[in-house]
């Protein structure tokens, strides 16, 4: 059979993942806790015509955080202004943001918890009165504006809470939401949305695949789905379970969602130093993968999984990652 053609228009294809977020809150699939609140939240602010209260959302990357904001400026019939932590670096950048808002506008900051300390104190004073300070010389010539800014909503987002320090946490009046992982169900949702999208048909047992090693991420379902379809394109197939089997196959992804840097840190666990306990700098060194990749990357998943846990005396293979390497 000829292969679906995507439909998309050639500008979305060039930006697939802003084409493949929803466009309304009823397409969103999974948060209904934080959507709930957002609903309440948005349906009071538009019902006394004000700018709602500002928002926080955290959790891991590739969950929903960004979309979450477009949809929330939607919703609102809001302008969104983007930009992020690691992008603020001056004084001068966060007036400049601040100064060109429109009444309403929504003002989305990702990484929030990257801005240093100087521009979080800038920051305070506008998101609880609407106030610029700006400090004009140095030393004892120097006085201090104020400047009024429109009524405005910041959302700020961060995959590192703990990072966030306490008085800006404190300032995120409307809610402090954290997004949780995905169910293999929701996820096998949010790939057939994503499909129709493109252009693609997608089975259910297809979806259900891309789904359980998806790491319930929709991000990277997103990933594997857009590998499916460009293998179906150039072997003229359509996407279906082998379809996506042998792309994922192609990419080293298990049917446990285990990529490379996954399979190193296990193999070195169970093979290496008898399923452990290791330290961290001794793993690092007989993977050859970085600490910080290591922490922050690669064990979050196994642990979710039940493949390894950190104890301690270091890291230790499980029951169920002896068995992963013995089946």
């Amino acid at each position: 059979m000829t292969p679906i053609i995507p439909t998309i228009d050639n500008e979305e294809t060039r930006h697939l993942d802003s084409a493949l977020r929803p466009s309304k809150f009823s397409d969103y699939i999974g948060q209904d806790t934080i959507k709930n609140n957002l609903h309440i939240l948005l349906t009071a602010a538009r019902e006394r015509n004000t700018p709602p209260e500002h928002i926080l959302l955290y959790g891991p990357p590739g969950l929903g955080k960004t979309t979450l904001a477009h949809l929330i400026a939607k919703e609102l019939n809001a302008n969104l202004k983007l930009s992020s932590g690691p992008a603020i670096m001056k004084v001068g950048d966060l007036a400049a943001i601040l100064t060109n808002l429109s009444p309403g506008d929504i003002l989305f900051i990702d990484e929030i918890h990257r801005l240093n300390k100087m521009i979080e104190e800038v920051l305070y004073p506008a998101m609880e009165s609407g106030k610029l300070d700006i400090v004009i010389g140095k030393g004892p010539a120097a006085r201090t504006i104020q400047l009024d800014l429109p009524p405005f909503t910041l959302i700020g987002a961060t995959t590192r809470m703990s990072l966030l320090s306490s008085p800006l946490r404190s300032r995120f009046s409307g809610g402090v939401y954290r997004l949780q992982y995905y169910t293999e169900d929701e996820i096998a949702q949010i790939v057939k949305n994503s499909a129709k999208v493109l252009g693609a048909e997608l089975p259910q047992d297809a979806a259900h695949e891309i789904a359980k090693r998806s790491r319930f991420t929709p991000r990277i379902a997103n990933y594997y789905l857009k590998r499916a379809r460009d293998y179906a394109q150039v072997h003229k197939a359509n996407i279906d379970k082998e379809v996506v089997d042998t792309a994922l196959s192609m990419l080293e992804i298990d049917e446990f969602g285990i990529g490379v840097s996954e399979r190193m840190v296990l193999d070195a666990l169970v093979n290496t130093f008898s399923g452990g306990p290791v330290g961290l700098n001794t793993l690092s060194a007989a993977t050859g993968e970085e600490e910080d990749t290591i922490e922050d990357v690669t064990e979050p998943y196994l642990i979710q999984i039940g493949m390894l846990e950190r104890t301690p005396r270091g890291r230790k293979a499980t029951d169920k990652a002896i068995k992963y390497f013995k089946k």
